[in-house]
């Protein structure tokens, strides 16, 4: 696993919070899943001494990759906030591709059942090997299936925009939110 680190140039303000202290982090929730299989999760722990988000391995089933949130021991409840959207966010967003890949591989494989019975054509060929379409035949079924999950997809991508736009807005709050503390401490000090 690879510390997740945002660039600093951009975003000092909010790395130099999560530089100290003691950490916590939030254990993954991918089995959570209704529709899918549950997910194995990874058995990584990230060093007790780690002050950083943690990026994990591809999940099983979305194919994603799950993060470990680091959680500051003095956590403002603005950046909770925000740790917490995020936490939901990828939860929200790793179910939807889990359930989306989940019925993607069923209906291919339904799909090419069909076509190679209206072949008379077995599922695997004497040698054992499995039967396979060729590359026309199966661009028909991506094309009816992204067409059949168009909604599906609009309405996510919709979501998916809401969402990183509320994360940004809360980032750049939580960043002035540093910098007004940062700046009150330097008058307290220039004061006494």
């Amino acid at each position: 696993m690879a510390a997740l680190r945002p660039p600093r140039r951009f975003l000092l303000p909010l790395c130099r919070a999560f530089s100290g202290g003691s950490c916590q982090l939030v254990p993954e929730r991918g089995g959570e899943r209704r529709d899918a299989a549950p997910s194995r999760v990874s058995r990584f722990c990230p060093p007790r001494k780690s002050c950083h988000d943690w990026i994990g391995p591809p999940d099983k089933y979305s194919n994603l990759r799950p993060v470990h949130f680091y959680i500051p021991e003095n956590e403002s409840p603005l950046e909770q906030k925000l740790r917490e959207l995020r936490q939901e966010t990828q939860e929200w967003n790793q179910q939807f591709w889990a359930n989306q890949n989940l019925t993607f591989l069923k209906e291919k494989e339904k799909f090419i059942d069909s076509r190679l019975k209206a072949k008379g054509l077995e599922l695997r060929a004497e040698s054992g090997q499995k039967a396979t379409l060729n590359a026309e035949e199966m661009a028909d079924f991506y094309k009816e299936f992204l067409s059949k999950n168009f909604q599906k997809h609009m309405y996510y991508n919709r979501d998916w925009y809401k969402r990183n736009f509320a994360i940004t807005f809360f980032m750049g709050k939580v960043a002035l939110e540093r910098i007004w503390n940062k700046l009150r401490l330097k008058r307290k000090k220039t004061s006494n």
